[in-house]
């Protein structure tokens, strides 16, 4: 299963804990509709059906179950560049 660096865990809270997101927001990532194999990052407001859910020290991921076997051995780290941008890193566990 996916891991979370304690950046990643931080930055994601911080994305998600908006005063005006649902209890159950979280961030979801899944495989680009264009076939490719590439992912797609989103805040939602919860997750959808076949969805795995991952929680973390506060952080929620939903992870959809095409993008679930590409993540299953990889590391999730997080950081902010200098412009405010979040930028996210797979590496292999």
């Amino acid at each position: 299963m996916l891991v979370l660096t304690d950046n990643a865990t931080a930055i994601i809270h911080a994305i998600v804990d908006r005063r005006d997101a649902p209890d159950a927001a979280g961030l979801r990532i899944a495989r680009r509709p264009d076939g490719a194999d590439t992912l797609a990052v989103a805040t939602v407001d919860g997750p959808e059906l076949g969805d795995q859910v991952l929680e973390d020290r506060g952080a929620v991921v939903f992870i959809d179950p095409e993008a679930a076997t590409m993540l299953d051995d990889k590391i999730l780290d997080a950081s902010v560049d200098t412009r405010g941008q979040v930028e996210f890193l797979l590496t292999a566990q």
